[in-house]
């Protein structure tokens, strides 16, 4: 996977034991966002542009100016981040139990292995077994096994070491601490199985070097196929932090400029913003008017005009006009740092859920150790230590089953590429193990159930002496040059880049622009100019376009209304039946939105969606979402830097594939080709996915349930004891069925 703005960052596995974020509390200020008049910028004709009736309409996440995701999908060997099991590209770490391991380490280990252990197994019996292969009488073939066995043991077993540390500081024991607990175990079994074997040759002490060495190259295949069937994603609190610019333009008092690093700004500070920079921080206009783009960090429209006073937001994108601030919030206390605090309360938040492996390995780890005492105390008592040690290395052993360490990875193996297949790339898969608990769906508006695209839908001719084409050409020659997001519209609408040329060119503060184009005054303007100067036009048509949420404007020519050009944000196609399916699966719908309210109504009495929270800050949907969290599990979808805290907090965050690196960054699944739809498919395979885990954890350790009682010695009052061959087939059995169930698995 190739995204843009690889960040340096490393991945962290959220459901790892002994980790403590730290969490960043920041007083969230409440922003006051001065949208002034909305009025456009013309700076081809140095004059501000008009004002177009914005009834209704205040979009969110329009032009995101960023590039679409590059989603190499070769192979879909994804170098895995999951908020279980991280690993990263930029040398490809991971982190477990509070360790950070890099993950071509990870492939070395399994390698040398590998290397080490096939003389092991050739040259040492499985549990006491002679297989085919297995070859006896070579000289000192004990002392090399035992040699062989120790290097593996402590470099092929160091992860799970390491781990095993991370989990049991949290006082949270899981799979690190029971892979640790049976090759530990049969380690030092199979040393002191060595040495009593050598001194007193009358006696044969059976030892564990196979099934050691099998555990450790098949527990780092494990984890090495889970790392591997995951994609990377980055962290969103740097991803966030990309967004403001490292330096700033300082102006002193003097007037000269001198560039200083963000982290050297202080209030009161007086900057200079050039065109198509970056705003470096929170602070209010000093002078000029600038266009600013701030819908990648409020979820308001693309377009902002800005004047003398009104407030600017750190991080968001000037247009063609410089201007000068003054900082009211350096980069620790901004808007930017608000919502960088946000993201990381909520991932720290997340990043206690445990996965089902790591309860069922706890669960086990707590099962063998509580009846390998038993069981010794019990032997020990009856038939004395030597009688007894045998059978608790037995239970220990057996406890840690190959087929546990693959149940999980192979069907999440399985998942990943099926997700791929249909347009999704699963970043945490813990996350999805909750599926069951969700049923609250909430939704951002604009660029998640719409298109996130500002443009004209529909124009309506009232004069039948001009052509459509023509008029949108005329309009489009007034509007050249212009940033507004409505003017923008027009232009692309027109289509063509041979414009009239347009003289005594005027605009009409906060009604419209006027110039003549051929000698034949042209005019874009509002319903409130038409009404202020008597002129006719059909209220119908206008009143139709503006209850669907959009913005107005009419062309004159000569006094006369020819055109009405309605813009606005349509609805992606197939998301009103996306809506009904959600519902007669039992879902909630929810919109969650910084749009205004009659806008964000008017899309949700479309689509059939009662529950509505409109004109909401970062902070207030990540309320929103724990609130829903109260009463059950919650899906959120969105695509915005305004998403990100509410993706990190939801159970389940789903970004969309063209929205925000920091969305993206934050959310533990991604809908590639942008398509609400989708979500459908993932939620059929996540529960789906569910299910088998399930199953697979049962083959994988439910046979312990029989296993550990047998293996204990329940039965030998009675004459039955549990043969160690009887053990190693009954783990072979169970992992070659964990891997044809794996592959059974299926999104429908």
């Amino acid at each position: 996977m190739n995204m843009k703005n690889q960040h340096e960052r490393e991945e962290m596995q959220h459901d790892m034991s002994g980790m403590n974020h730290g969490h960043m509390g920041h007083e969230h200020e409440e922003m006051q966002h001065d949208m002034g008049g909305m009025n456009h910028e013309h700076m081809g004709h140095e004059h501000e542009g008009m004002q177009h009736d914005m009834s209704g309409m205040n979009h969110e996440h329009m032009n995101h100016e960023h590039e679409g995701m590059q989603h190499d999908m070769g192979g879909m060997n994804h170098e895995h981040m999951g908020h279980d099991m991280a690993g990263m590209d930029h040398g490809d770490m991971m982190m477990h139990g509070g360790h950070m391991m890099h993950m071509g380490n990870m492939k070395q280990k399994l390698w040398v292995s590998i290397i080490l252990t096939i003389p092991i197994v050739i040259l040492s019996p499985m549990m006491g077994m002679n297989l085919p292969f297995t070859v006896t009488g070579i000289p000192g073939q004990n002392w090399l096994v035992l040699l062989l066995g120790t290097v593996l043991f402590f470099y092929g077993g160091q992860p799970f070491f390491s781990g095993a540390r991370g989990e049991l500081a949290a006082k949270k024991p899981a799979m690190m601490t029971l892979i640790t607990l049976g090759i530990t175990v049969a380690y030092f079994y199979s040393v002191y199985a060595t040495v009593m074997n050598a001194i007193n040759l009358s006696v044969h002490i059976m030892d564990f070097f196979w099934e050691l060495a099998s555990l450790i190259v098949i527990m780092l295949i494990g984890h090495i196929v889970e790392m591997n069937t995951v994609m990377q994603a980055g962290s969103a609190v740097d991803a966030l932090a990309q967004l403001v610019p490292k330096s700033a333009h300082l102006q002193a008092h003097d007037g000269s400029i001198t560039d200083v690093a963000i982290d050297a700004l202080n209030n009161g500070d007086l900057l200079l913003v050039k065109e198509n920079e970056s705003v470096p921080a929170d602070g209010i206009v000093v002078s000029g008017t600038p266009v600013l783009d701030e819908s990648l960090l409020t979820g308001e429209s693309a377009g902002v005009a800005k004047k003398q006073h009104d407030t600017v937001v750190g991080g968001s994108q000037n247009g063609n006009s410089s201007f000068t601030m003054q900082v009211t919030q350096t980069e620790q206390g901004g808007f930017l740092a608000q919502v960088q605090a946000l993201v990381a309360n909520a991932q720290n938040h997340k990043s206690d859920a445990e996965n089902l492996a790591d309860k069922v390995a706890g669960w086990l780890f707590y099962a063998a150790t509580a009846i390998a005492v038993i069981a010794l105390v019990v032997w020990t008592t009856t038939r004395g230590f030597t009688y007894a040690l045998p059978i608790v290395v037995t239970v220990l052993i057996i406890a840690c089953p190959h087929a546990l360490g693959l149940a999980i990875p192979l069907v999440a193996s399985r998942m990943t590429g099926l997700a791929a297949q249909n347009g999704l790339l699963i970043q945490n898969r813990n996350a999805l193990e909750s599926i069951n608990d969700v049923k609250y769906v909430l939704m951002d508006k604009t660029g998640t159930l719409t298109e996130g695209q500002f443009k004209v839908q529909q124009v309506v001719m009232f004069n039948q002496q001009y052509q459509q084409q023509d008029v949108l050409t005329l309009a489009a020659a007034l509007e050249k040059g212009s940033t507004h997001p409505l003017a923008t519209g027009i232009v692309a609408a027109a289509g063509t880049s041979e414009l009239p040329v347009v003289t005594q060119f005027e605009n009409i503060p906060g009604t419209g622009v006027t110039g003549f184009i051929n000698h034949q005054k042209v005019a874009i303007v509002n319903k409130q100019y038409l009404v202020d100067h008597d002129l006719a036009f059909d209220a119908a048509a206008y009143q139709a376009q503006a209850e669907q949420g959009y913005s107005v404007s009419f062309v004159l020519i000569e006094q006369q209304v020819v055109t009405l050009i309605a813009q606005g944000d349509a609805i992606k196609v197939g998301t009103d039946a996306f809506i009904h399916e959600l519902k007669s699966m039992g879902y909630t719908p929810v919109m969650l939105t910084g749009d205004n309210q009659h806008a964000a109504k008017k899309v949700a009495e479309m689509l059939g969606i009662e529950h509505v929270h409109a004109e909401l800050k970062p902070d207030d949907k990540i309320d929103f979402v724990k609130q829903y969290q109260q009463n059950a599990g919650v899906m959120m979808v969105g695509d915005g830097v305004n998403d990100s805290p509410a993706l990190a907090q939801a159970t389940i965050g789903i970004a969309i594939g063209a929205g925000t690196d920091v969305a993206i960054s934050a959310a533990d699944v991604i809908l590639v080709n942008s398509k609400p739809t989708d979500i459908l498919n993932l939620i059929k395979l996540a529960r789906n996915t569910r299910k088998k885990m399930i199953e697979n954890l049962w083959w994988g350790a439910g046979y312990n349930v029989l296993a550990l009682p047998l293996a204990a010695g329940i039965l030998i009052p009675w004459g039955i004891k549990l043969d160690p061959m009887v053990g190693a087939i009954l783990m072979s059995i169970s992992t070659i069925v964990v891997a044809i169930n794996a592959m059974t698995l299926k999104i429908k």
